[in-house]
Parts: structure tokens; sequence; C-alpha cells
């Protein structure tokens, strides 16, 4: 059974930057699509980025070049460099995992592998 495990959110002030982490237990995490979501409370949760096992990503539209989706398979790890941080990206940042892999933004539906969330505050 794999596990996700994401980290580094914190409290950052607007321009700042953070590097979010996950992590998974297992073996196949390489042959895994991983994506990004976000939610802030009475929001559903909204796809940010995700990155296919080759490396290929994908964006939604509010990312605007700010943020970066990157993988580790030797380590299981996949990261989500976030710089030029605004109020509006604060949020709990989860990642997912899944074997289906296409260019769009992703469902959260679609995912039934989820880690715990890490909170991302920025402040004005």
């Amino acid at each position: 059974q794999v596990q996700l495990v994401e980290s580094g959110g914190g409290l950052v002030q607007a321009g700042g930057s953070l590097r979010l982490s996950c992590r998974a237990s297992g073996r196949i995490f390489s042959g895994l699509v991983v994506a990004w979501f976000r939610q802030t409370p009475g929001k559903e949760r909204e796809f940010v980025a995700t990155i296919n096992p080759a490396g290929r990503t994908y964006y939604t539209g509010f990312v605007e070049g700010r943020f970066t989706v990157s993988r580790d398979n030797a380590e299981n790890t996949s990261y989500l460099q976030m710089v030029s941080l605004r109020p509006e990206d604060t949020a709990v940042y989860y990642c997912a995992a899944s074997t289906v892999w296409y260019l769009g933004d992703r469902n959260p539906v679609e995912f039934s592998l989820w880690g715990q969330g890490t909170q991302v505050t920025v402040s004005s």
C-alpha cells in the first residue's frame, strides 16, 4: 500500500518562496502520476499541477509560471517549488497519485491516493 506524506508548508511573506515535498512509501512511485491540489475553507479542492513518470508537467492557469513541479524517483518524492507567493495562495496543499495521465486540469475525484496535506500561509 502506497502512502503519501507532504511536508514543507509554513508561513511566508508575500513574494516569498516555499518548496513542498510529497514522499511516497513503496516501490511503485516511479510509475505513478503525481498531482498537487490545494483547498481553502468552504471551497472545493482545486488542481495546481501534475507530473507524469517521465517528468512531463502540466500547470493550471493561475500558476502563471510561479510554481514548478518535479520528481525524484530515486527518492520516491515529488516537489512543488513555489515562488512569488501571494496571499491568495494561502491554502492546504495536497499531493495525490494516480496511474492515469493526460494534459489538462485534473479532477480530485480521479485520485484515490492522497497525502494528509500541508498548510501554506502567505501574509500580506
